[in-house]
Order: C-alpha cells, then structure tokens, then sequence
C-alpha cells in the first residue's frame, strides 16, 4: 500500500491547529480504512519560526499520536520554503506527499480524489480552485490577473492553483535536484513534467484567526514568480526603450530642424515633460534589471534554503 505524506506549513497557527489537526487525521485514518493509503503514513507539520506555542502543539499532537510528526525551522524563512523543507524531508520515506495549509480554507476532502487520481497513474495533481466567492473583488481581481500575466510572461502555472497540490515520490527524488534559493513553487514543479492533471475544490473561509498572508506578501510573491520563471520582463524594457529611443531621434531631427529654420523657441514645458519621462523610464528599467540582479546575488551565494532545528521523532 501507498504511504502519503500530508505536508502543512505552519507559522503562528496556535489558535487553528487544534481545530484542524484532528481533521486531517481523520482524513488519514479514513482513506487508510478505505485502503487507498497505507496506516503507516503520516501528518507532518512545519514549524516556519513560529513566535507563538505552534511548536508545543505540534510536539504534543506528536506524543498524543503516531500519526503526527513535526519538524522545526531555525527562524521563519517564509511559506514556500517550509513546504520545501517539508517535501525534502518526506521524499525518501514516502509514495506521495500532499502540500496543504492548515487553516482550514481548502477543501480537506479533494485529497480523496487526488490519492484516486494518482492510483490511476498521474505524478502530479493540482488542487485548482473552482470559484472565488469567498475573495474580496480587490482579492479576486489581483489574484485572477497575477495569473494570466505569469502566463502572458511565459511562465507555466496552473490557473487558480496555489500550494495545494499532490506530488509523487518520483517527482520529489527530480525536483530535489532544483536548487533555486528563490523559490515559486507552483510555478517551479510543472518545469518537473511527469504525468499531470487537476482536481477541482472550493476554497472556505479561515476556520480561526487572521490570515498570515497580507497584500505585501501577496505583491512580494508575484514579484519573486515573475522573475523567477521569465526573463520577458527585460526583453519588454528593452523593445519599450527601443521605442523611445526611436521617438527621441525622431525629436532630435524635429530640434535641429527647427534651429536650422530659425524657429527655436525655448520653453521649459516641453523639456521638463521630457526629462520626466524619460527619468522616470529609467528608474523603471533599472528597477527590474535590479531585480534580477538581485536574485543572481542571492544564488550566487548558495545559502540553504532552510535550517531543521528540531525534530519529534
């Protein structure tokens, strides 16, 4: 039988994880009675340097339970990379693994059809959301058109698809092999290929307490995916400074053309326009070149993606 893995980032969740934790074992305990997994597998909790008791919960879930395991982070190093280190952690003792927040918001039981899609033969299934009521229009707007830029950049993401996925033993062994320091998950494992399909869930509303993933996060995150799966953002600057070069020849040959005439007229309207402009295209260019130079630093560097501190097993 099939050991899973469910994999779940947690940082400051002290209020969520004792409404949530007996959920996702009784979802293990029941697709194991159902026999599509084996007893043996595992819910494993990732302490991302949580300030709060996260870290006291999960070690109690662990001596109340078999099931629970949890390991620890040295400081919080951001949500994709606890699901990084909880995938890494799982990949040599498990089949499959099955990312998924524990606060509650998505649907605990898509994880029946996700094991049933993954039986049938597929490496990777994509837990895709299938409506956004519960968004504000701010949220849905931002979030709908987040993806159809990646998309419009050349990034492969799957629409409406966040963390929520399931990924076989295999997948995990090639993607261990990816050693990006900047990391956008759901844009970096359909660069892995393998067999794939989608499973469609409505996502609820937080079961207890705040979200954790405020608008800067949010702004923080299509930032890091963009230039983290496409160089069009530089080839977009380059033809748009192409293009105002281009109009500024076309200036200077109406400039000369107006002096040699006698028909120059100074007048600082029309320079300070220009000289905004074209600054103000300057900063935008060399604030994405900066971006990406950025993140050569970072990679350069070859730091660890995250620190395991602790264990409860």
């Amino acid at each position: 039988m099939k050991r899973l893995y469910i994999i779940i980032p947690c940082y400051n969740e002290e209020q969520v994880l004792p409404v949530t934790a007996p959920m996702f074992l009784e979802k293990i305990e029941q697709l194991a009675a159902c026999g599509k997994i084996s007893p043996d597998s595992r819910i494993l909790f990732v302490n991302d340097g949580s300030r709060d008791k996260t870290w006291e919960i999960i070690c109690d879930l662990a001596r109340q339970d078999p099931h629970y395991i949890g390991i620890s982070q040295s400081r919080n190093r951001g949500h994709q990379n606890a699901v990084l280190a909880g995938l890494m952690e799982a990949k040599d003792v498990c089949d499959m693994t099955i990312s998924i927040d524990c606060d509650g918001q998505d649907d605990i039981n898509a994880m029946d059809e996700m094991v049933d899609r993954y039986l049938e033969g597929y490496e990777v299934v994509y837990g895709v959301r299938s409506k956004r009521e519960t968004d504000t229009f701010f949220k849905r707007f931002t979030a709908e058109s987040f993806y159809k830029l990646l998309n419009a950049m050349g990034a492969e993401v799957v629409f409406n698809h966040a963390d929520y996925r399931l990924l076989s033993a295999r997948v995990l062994q090639e993607f261990a092999e990816f050693g990006e320091v900047n990391l956008f998950l759901r844009g970096m494992i359909p660069l892995v290929g393998f067999k794939s399909t989608t499973v469609t869930y409505e996502r609820y509303e937080r079961i207890v307490g705040e979200s954790h993933y405020p608008l800067s996060k949010m702004l923080a995150l299509a930032i890091d995916g963009i230039t983290s799966l496409s160089i069009k953002p530089l080839r977009v600057i380059t033809a748009f400074g192409v293009l105002v070069a281009a109009i500024s020849f076309v200036g200077v040959i109406w400039a000369l053309t107006s002096v040699l005439r006698g028909n120059a007229v100074s007048g600082w309207g029309s320079m300070t326009c220009i000289i905004c402009f074209v600054s103000g295209v300057q900063l935008i260019c060399m604030g994405v070149m900066g971006e990406y130079i950025g993140k050569i630093y970072l990679e350069s560097k070859h730091r660890p993606r995250y620190i395991i501190s602790e264990r409860t097993y």
